[in-house]
């Protein structure tokens, strides 16, 4: 798992030794910006679209495939559908999230140009 931004900085290295990286968004994001996701008060700082919090991502991503090491994300994030395009872009092999989502993201993946 993918959950502290210490371990998105040293994904060149743990991916040699694993066969799969799942990035937790939820809590990438609240360790990335500080921000307790269990704080309704707090809901506007905790952005998932927040630019260190993409970087880290896209950094994992981009170290996991240099190792052919697959990468999915998981979290709220993932049935983002503004976001989507945003991952397929990266290059993340797979998105998990609930049935519920799964007609408007396969619409999005289906026409999506990114190859």
């Amino acid at each position: 798992m993918i959950e502290t931004p210490a371990a998105a900085v040293i994904s060149d290295r743990l991916a040699p030794m694993v066969d799969f990286f799942s990035i937790g968004t939820n809590d990438l994001t609240q360790y990335t910006l500080a921000c307790d996701r269990q704080n309704p008060g707090l809901d506007a700082f905790a952005d998932p679209h927040h630019e260190a919090v993409l970087r880290l991502i896209e950094l994992t991503v981009k170290n996991a495939h240099a190792h052919n090491t697959w990468v999915g994300i998981c979290g709220e994030p993932a049935a983002d559908t503004s976001l989507t395009q945003t991952f397929l872009r990266m290059g993340i092999d797979e998105l998990s999230f609930s049935a519920p989502f799964i007609l408007p993201l396969r619409e999005i993946v289906r026409s999506s140009t990114v190859h």
